[in-house]
């Protein structure tokens, strides 16, 4: 069992020294709370993890596929591309540029690197991939996104074809809006070796009651093996969204992915035009993720799980997926910390891919040296500044008779100027009888 450490739980802690370690990082958090507030957005008071619980049981009851420790949820079949984006390894993503003719307001490409350039400059991609080719990078899986990469129809024709001559195995997907979609095109794309389409749908649009999406998704089916449909899922459109995958059902579309709904740090009075407000919280662990998406929208996770209920309920063929905001950060993590030297009071987590450590506090230090020299276990570390003795989780059971508080350590690797740097995000709290590695980290 671990707690959660945050404002509400850290009165729970006895020990004083490990009450105020785990203060600084509820510090943290509550500073990012309160910068989140001044962008002028709501956060909901309300957690909802009871509501969700009971959602996601009832989906286990009724046989939905459960991936990378629930963050993935799949109803019938999910693209191969998705489950390698769970560690990310063998995947490269590209853009020709960053240039769209649409301005949906929950977009984050500004929030890219030189969004502004990029909108404006296209980017070389018969080089890059080249490039990749000759570092003798192994590559599975290749996408082109965008922007609208469509704005651009030769030199998306032009990767596709370069991807096939240099990663022949590779399993290549295009996202777009399907404004641009026809069968010239189309048939283009399948010839050049373009195996998987992606169409985003605006609700807006479905609002105006536009068929031409449906079109063109039905289109698509005669060219490209996977034809599949990636949206974000707004809060109050489930019905809307229940006409949306019977539709799709219907055309006979290989899968849709359920987005987890975000606000992109931008056009907050839109949001807040809408009563959006943000998940609480927003992150399990509080760090620096590189996809750009932005915070997590409160009940945009709860209408993906009713949505995948309803799939399963309404006996769907087509595959539905439910991708959280989590689940598209976990590659980050893994490939930051998977086999990287590590102290050997660490061990890398297969549930979320983070680094885990044990430590105990202050008073209990004395307690817990005394069980690790009957045993014979000496590789742990001594902390002065901050009172504590670090240790492998592993450990943590031959402490079962002691009354003691484990804080459990999270932490990543970051590259730094000197080499790698082992940063610690969070701590939480369990106790060495009721600790159990297979189910808590």
């Amino acid at each position: 069992m671990i707690v959660d450490i945050n404002a509400e739980t850290l009165s729970r802690i006895k020990n004083p020294s490990l009450a105020s370690y785990a203060a600084i990082y509820t510090r943290i958090y509550e500073d990012f709370i309160e910068q989140i507030r001044r962008m002028g957005i709501e956060i909901d008071p309300e957690s909802h993890r009871r509501e969700t619980a009971e959602k996601v049981e009832r989906l286990r009851q009724k046989g939905a596929i459960f991936r990378n420790n629930g963050k993935s949820i799949v109803v019938n079949a999910i693209s191969p591309a998705c489950v390698a984006c769970q560690t990310g390894v063998g995947s490269a993503t590209f853009f020709i540029s960053l240039k769209c003719h649409r301005d949906c307001f929950y977009c984050f490409n500004p929030n890219q690197e030189d969004y502004e350039y990029y909108t404006r400059h296209q980017r070389d991609l018969t080089r890059e991939l080249e490039h990749l080719s000759g570092n003798g990078q192994k590559v599975k899986h290749l996408a082109l996104t965008g922007g609208e990469p469509l704005l651009h129809k030769a030199e998306a024709v032009s990767f596709y074809q370069t991807a096939r001559e240099r990663f022949p195995a590779a399993h290549t997907r295009l996202y777009t809006c399907g404004d641009h979609v026809h069968a010239q095109i189309l048939q283009q794309l399948k010839d050049a070796g373009l195996q998987e389409i992606r169409f985003s749908i605006r609700m807006h649009d479905l609002e105006k009651g536009h068929q031409h999406i449906f079109d063109r998704i039905a289109l698509a089916k005669a060219y490209i093996p996977y034809v599949m449909v990636e949206m974000p899922v707004l809060p109050g459109t489930f019905a809307v969204m229940q006409d949306v995958l019977l539709r799709l059902d219907r055309l006979e579309v290989f899968s849709m992915n359920l987005l987890e709904f975000c606000f992109p740090f931008r056009n907050v009075e839109a949001f807040n035009r809408r009563s959006y407000r943000v998940k609480n919280p927003p992150f399990r662990i509080l760090y620096n993720y590189w996809y750009a998406g932005g915070l997590p929208i409160t009940r945009s996770e709860l209408e993906c799980l009713d949505l995948l209920e309803f799939a399963i309920d309404q006996q769907l063929q087509m595959g539905v997926h439910y991708c959280s905001l989590e689940n598209k950060h976990t590659g980050q993590i893994y490939q930051q910390n998977f086999g990287q030297q590590i102290p050997d009071t660490g061990y890398f987590s297969e549930k979320d891919y983070f680094l885990k450590s044990a430590k105990v506090f202050g008073t209990d230090i004395p307690k817990v040296r005394r069980v690790f020299e009957r045993i014979w276990y000496s590789a742990y570390q001594t902390n002065t500044e901050y009172d504590f003795l670090e240790f492998h989780i592993d450990r943590i059971p031959a402490l079962k008779d002691l009354d003691v508080e484990v804080g459990i350590s999270t932490g990543v690797m970051e590259a730094r100027e000197g080499g790698q740097y082992l940063r610690e995000l969070k701590v939480d709290l369990t106790y060495p009888a009721v600790f159990d590695r297979a189910v808590d980290v």
